[in-house]
């Protein structure tokens, strides 16, 4: 049974598309895109079920296709698996009476049209654009997608003649399975299974290969080494390890877990009890974790998922650090090669080609950011700090450059103290794995990523991909969390994430940290592809999984976590005394092998090699037609300085409601804050912060202090934040080489012993927690790409003081900029942008010379923030002196004036250097203090370089001349060029030509209220609100600390509580539904959740008693606002809601942004009106779409419009980005006739408390802001 839907592409989408196939389909004159729906059910649909059906897949499904004309090719899940689209609409489908559906899936029906009929070679040319080969099948009639339905056979077990044929039985399988052993290697398993004597399967060498890879083993880091002839005392994991046998500081673990973590602070720590559901404040102490992962690979062959999943990886990293913990915030960051942006070529990129199975870096930075930003946003994590890096020179007849990308994932968390350490695993404790099911995806991905690009099949790159879920991890989080909460009784002994290798490799580091072995059921493994081998269900990298160990009377209160959450959990063995791993079908022993074989000693590596002396040349200008104003504009358009807003107005930056400092600063909300914030807790003002630092492209001149500074920059960009001790931070270390090139490892080692052995010890850094990919070298046909020695640094920090934290934006006009130079004058330009947009490198390159520079340089920072005297600091990096002012004005809508007077004569060098440093603002009755301040206390050279000026111009003197006079907005114009193309290429074009055009009269953000923030009396009595959610929920935690501070007692309630009876909604005064994505949004935004009320019985009578009572309000948020317009039937007086849909951008949209109060009887907002108000959006699916345009004006006629985008004036907007998604007459929020029920799309409950808004008015000074004032007045209605 099938049924067609509309379109599934907008025109933009679809032209773009047509654009991107002529370049080899010349004749291609259309393409669109339907959705087709495809069922499975136990008998034939009744008439009232097929109108249910219909109902639910929005009403748009019809019996009989309506398509276009034109040959056409259909896209379904590939055959023999079930999609995760799938799992949760069928589970909807069921919740909703529809269970004789037995599984409903989706594809698409693509319609292309040419001059000619297109031959089946050139539709299978175009195949690529139209689906994902790894997930997807194309096939060409509806009769061929009955095949999606039927149970395939799963694929034998192999057995690998090692006994008859020798070692070169291995060697074959080495080749045919793709699994990078060593030449040692397949000569320890040769001689372990003869030793064994019997046959290994095809499963046990797949399992070894990952658990031995260089991605997982690090052997590289645990080789011995031989440089220049010279034997080294030390490995590089060694070196590593003595930063924090130095320095252990606050740090609680190290090196023994999936991440690192730092004492933190005793907090009152906001969660729900696991038990009573009940929300509230547990005073502990609470540690800070961090990780930072790179999916590298992944990136280069598919960008979206391969980004996503790197986030998502990273993210089970964190939440499987000890016993349980909850991560908080993340980090992204790319480098990649010349972008070669169609229509806006720059002058210093040379065409060199990409390797026809890699994605090119335009591919990488239109989607990879993407994929990690859906991730983040789905599972419900900001992301709020990163870098972005572009480079590619011929440098010395070699190309450099990364054709193999870098994807940094990485973030923080917290834990409790008491769930720090794993516990040891007795035997007979149940093995469990908990989350989605094994699927095809990500085979062999922990030995592709340790070879180098081009040396591996296209087809095994591509089987390496994973595909992600963010949704079913979501769940698998609610489940952590429900077990840790119980502190003591936390069920969960020992956890793990489902990485590298899949279950092969979580399962046997489990039980192998305990020194025990396990025994596993093969057919207790979860499937949604009933064909898989033996190996492939052991060894996939099925996503949104983790491995965990309970004790055996847990397993009931486990079981119960599992089912609220609806999260999928599997007892797959338990474990044994004896350390042997076996894994059996029925009787069949498909794994029978000791741990010590496993995990234990293969060869050592030896790494035997030379360093390669790098040759720079000085930086001349030959250009006869240089000037000044060219270098300058030249440098503000290189991608790695110019304007990151494409990739972080796509990320969700406040969920949680914990961030304090994301990227977006001043009243224009400008991406250049370079250090991340997050408070520890809804209360208090104790927090974490972090920073990224690289300088990689110095690498190719001198790797040593690419290091050095990479650390350097991390700590100039934390110095931002109110950090008590230089001992309150650590590091972590993402090392990325071309190992096996020449120089690459020595290049390496050097870096390696440079920052570990002297620089950290002397600055009394640890470096407890990192990650490398030594297989940064691209090669194919002719040609090949090196990496450049890469080190990317995190730092993190305990911060006394979240209200302190410091940004570019000038302040004051009676100020002056002072310029802090950590370069003591050298100004050497080696390896600068301005080096690279002439296509040179230049020769001496920048360094951190003296350690005690840099602690001086933090302390100063700090102790001066602490006495008030710093208004606004910013750091030198890329760019240079120049580019740091330029974001200064950037962010301040100010020009400023600047003297060299007194700095070297070279102008050149002390514009574009990249020397450690900053420019700080400050008063003029502090001038002298700071400056004595810094005279007595360090030996940095401090000069007084400008002031604010009235021109909204930059102006540069030397000696009275003026060197450069140019407007800000000519300045800002040239850094928004890259995100300006970018964004014109993936987003609606029309949105993007909206954003960037110039406004001269954008006066920025803006705070007017008409009203006194007034807390209700204080009454002895809380009522209880149900916080409600369904699965794919993310926003609960904020919403139930808004209401809990208004005097609520605040209840976390799943709408399968209510399904089940655990809970009814006449035991509450109100609900709110929280902001997210339910069911993943698989029936639209909000749209499973409402079904799954309206076409439930009981749901739906529940929900209908409470609307009909007289006493009962609600308010819904974001995902809760579009479940509520879709409920709008069963709601009094809300019968001309609108619903809300795709943003005219088409992308998620993440923005601080104003909104107008109207005047209406929300009882939410009694008081406000007439009050602008910034909020924060974070929404894909915000547009609000009335029935009948008639609609608008009646809503606003009757007073139902409770809220507006207004612009930077306060005139209501239908202007991208001020109205960040196309509704009508800006409208956002929504009420009915009695008040009692409110939706808005917007989140206030985000930024309750002031220190959450990314700007705020210097006169707006109490803690909460003024959105506090809807949750106050909720609780003054219920009296």
């Amino acid at each position: 049974m099938f049924y067609t839907g509309d379109s599934a592409l907008s025109p933009f989408r679809c032209e773009k598309l047509r654009h991107t196939a002529r370049a080899f389909l010349p004749t291609l004159q259309t393409i669109q895109a339907n959705y087709l729906y495809l069922l499975d059910c136990s008998r034939s649909l009744t008439n009232d079920e097929t109108q249910h059906l219909q109902q639910l897949l929005h009403g748009q499904p019809k019996t009989r296709p309506i398509l276009p004309t034109g040959q056409q090719l259909i896209v379904i899940p590939r055959l023999g698996t079930i999609s995760p689209w799938s799992s949760k609409a069928t589970e909807i489908m069921a919740i909703c009476g529809l269970s004789c559906i037995k599984r409903i899936e989706r594809g698409l029906v693509w319609t292309v049209n040419a001059s000619d009929a297109l031959t089946h070679e050139q539709l299978e040319q175009l195949m690529p654009l139209l689906h994902d080969r790894m997930t997807e099948t194309v096939i060409f009639t509806l009769n061929e997608a009955e095949q999606l339905f039927k149970t395939a056979e799963p694929r034998h077990l192999r057995v690998i003649p090692l006994l008859t044929e020798g070692r070169s039985a291995l060697a074959t399988a080495n080749k045919t399975q793709g699994l990078a052993l060593s030449e040692d290697e397949i000569d320890y398993l040769y001689t372990s299974f003869n030793s064994l004597k019997r046959n290994p399967t095809d499963v046990e060498l797949m399992m070894f290969a990952q658990a031995n890879s260089e991605h997982c083993r690090h052997k590289i880091f645990n080789a011995d080494w031989v440089i220049d002839g010279q034997t080294q005392t030390q490995t590089l994991f060694k070196m590593i390890r003595y930063t924090h046998q130095q320095h252990p500081g606050k740090v609680l673990s190290a090196y023994s877990d999936n991440a690192a973590v730092l004492a933190g602070f005793t907090i009152p720590r906001f969660f729900s009890n696991a038990q009573t559901h009940e929300y509230g404040y547990t005073t502990e102490e609470t540690g800070i974790l961090m990780k930072v992962e790179t999916h590298n690979h992944p990136t280069a062959i598919s960008p979206f998922p391969g980004a996503a999943t790197g986030s998502g990886g990273e993210i089970r990293d964190e939440g499987a650090t000890g016993r349980g913990s909850k991560p908080k915030a993340g980090l992204t960051g790319f480098s990649v090669s010349h972008l070669h942006i169609p229509d806006a070529p720059q002058i210093y990129e040379t065409e060199y080609g990409t390797p026809q199975r890699l994605a090119t870096a335009l591919q990488i930075m239109l989607e990879a950011p993407l994929g990690a930003s859906a991730f983040n946003n789905e599972f419900g994590r900001p992301a709020i700090c990163g870098y972005f890096r572009s480079f590619e020179q011929t440098v010395n007849g070699k190309r450099r450059g990364y054709h193999k990308p870098i994807m940094i994932a990485g973030g923080v968390g917290s834990i409790r103290a008491e769930h720090v350490q794993k516990h040891e695993i007795p035997a007979d404790s149940l093995l469990i794995a908990l989350g989605g099911a094994a699927m095809l995806i990500g085979l062999g991905g922990g030995a592709a990523s340790s070879v180098s690009s081009g040396h591996s099949s296209a087809d095994l790159d591509f089987a390496s991909v994973q595909r992600g879920n963010p949704e079913m991890q979501r769940r698998c989080q609610e489940v952590i969390d429900a077990c840790w909460s119980l502190g003591a009784q936390n069920p969960i002994i020992s956890i793990h994430d489902v990485g590298a290798g899949g279950l092969s490799n979580a399962f046997p580091e489990l039980v192998n940290d305990s020194e025990k072995g396990a025994i596993f059921d093969l057919n207790a493994i979860p499937t949604a592809d009933p064909s898989l081998s033996p190996m492939e269900l052991w060894s996939n990298e099925a996503q949104e999984r983790y491995v965990l160990a309970i004790a055996p009377e847990q397993l009931a209160l486990f079981t119960q976590f599992c089912e609220r959450e609806r999260c999928p959990f599997a007892v797959l063995g338990k474990a044994t005394t004896q350390r042997q791993l076996q894994l059996l079908k029925a009787q069949e022993a498909i794994i029978d092998m000791p741990l010590s074989v496993l995990l234990g000693k293969p060869p050592k590596m030896r790494r035997d090699v030379q360093r390669v002396q790098p040759v720079g040349s000085p930086f001349k200008i030959d250009d006869p037609y240089f000037t000044l104003e060219t270098a300058a504009l030249r440098v503000l358009r290189h991608p790695t300085v110019a304007n990151k807003n494409f990739l972080i107005t796509i990320g969700d930056r406040s969920v949680g409601g914990l961030v304090t400092r994301d990227q977006m600063v001043g009243a224009w909300q400008v991406p250049v804050a370079d250090c991340a914030v997050t408070a520890s807790s809804f209360q208090g003002i104790t927090g974490e912060a972090m920073a990224m630092g690289e300088r990689t492209p110095l690498a190719v001149l001198d790797a040593p202090a690419s290091g050095r500074m990479a650390v350097g920059e991390a700590i100039t960009n934390l110095a931002a934040a109110a950090i008590a001790d230089f001992s309150d931070i650590v590091l972590s270390a993402n090392w990325m080489a071309a190992c096996g090139q020449a120089g690459e490892d020595a290049a390496l080692f050097d870096t390696v012993q440079s920052v570990a052995l002297d620089l950290c010890p002397a600055l009394g850094l640890a470096i407890p927690v990192g990650k490398d990919s030594l297989s940064m070298h691209t090669v194919w046909d002719d040609k090949a790409v090196t990496a450049p020695l890469s080190l990317i640094v995190s730092a993190f920090a305990r911060v006394n003081n979240i209200h302190k934290t410091l940004t570019p934006v000038l302040r004051a006009e009676n100020s002056f900029l002072l310029y802090i130079d950590l370069g003591q004058g050298k100004n050497r330009l080696g390896g600068s942008i301005l080096t690279q947009v002439y296509q040179q490198l230049g020769d001496v390159v920048p360094t951190l010379d003296n350690p005690k520079d840099l602690k001086d340089f933090f302390y100063a920072i700090q102790i001066l923030n602490q006495q008030n005297k710093l208004l606004a600091y910013h750091d030198r990096s890329d760019g240079g002196l120049l580019t740091t002012l330029c974001e200064m004005m950037f962010a301040s809508h100010k020009g400023i004036d600047i003297q060299l007077d007194g700095l070297s004569p070279d102008v050149l060098a002390v514009l574009f250097s990249e020397e450690l440093g900053a420019v700080i603002e400050v008063a003029q009755n502090y001038i002298d203090e700071v400056q004595h301040w810094f005279a007595q206390y360090t030996q940095l050279p401090v000069h007084i370089i400008g002031t604010v000026n009235h021109s909204d111009c930059l102006n540069i003197y030397q000696q009275d001349t003026l060197l450069l006079s140019l407007p800000r907005t000519t300045l800002q114009h040239a850094w928004n060029e890259t995100t300006y193309q970018l964004q014109k290429r993936r987003d609606n074009p029309d949105c993007v030509e909206e954003e960037f055009a110039e406004n001269p009269q954008d006066s920025g953000l803006f705070l007017t209220t008409t009203f006194t923030l007034q807390a209700p009396a204080i009454l002895s009595q809380r009522p209880r609100i149900a916080i409600l959610r369904e699965q794919g929920v993310n926003g609960q935690l904020e919403m139930a600390a808004a209401f809990d501070k208004a005097g609520f007692t605040s209840v976390d309630v799943h709408l399968s509580d209510i399904l089940a009876g655990r809970m009814r909604l006449k035991d509450f005064q109100g609900f709110a539904a929280c902001g997210g994505f339910s069911y993943g949004d698989v029936l639209g935004a909000g749209g499973g959740w409402a079904k799954s009320i309206l076409f439930n019985s009981q749901a739906y009578d529940e929900f209908s008693a409470f609307f009909q009572r007289t006493d009962s309000f609600a308010l819904g948020i974001c995902n809760g606002c579009q479940m509520m317009a879709q409920l709008r039937g069963m709601i009094d007086g809300a019968e001309h809601w609108a619903q809300f849909v795709r943003n005219k951008s088409e992308q998620f949209e993440a923005r601080f942004v104003m909104t107008e109060v109207l005047d209406s009887p929300s009882l939410f907002l009694q008081g406000m009106a007439g009050s602008y108000i910034p909020v924060v959006v974070s929404h894909g699916e915000g547009r609000a779409q009335f029935d009948e345009p008639a609609h608008v004006n009646r809503a606003l006629r009757d007073g139902l419009i409770a809220l507006r985008y207004v612009d930077n004036r306060g005139q209501v907007s239908e202007h991208y980005p001020a109205n960040p998604n196309g509704s009508p007459q800006g409208i956002t929020g929504l009420t009915t006739p009695d008040g009692r029920f409110t939706i808005m799309m917007p989140h206030p409950e985000r930024v309750f408390l002031t220190s959450r808004w990314s700007w705020k008015p210097d006169n707006w000074q109490t803690e909460e802001s003024p959105w506090m004032q809807m949750f106050y007045n909720a609780r003054r209605w219920v009296g």
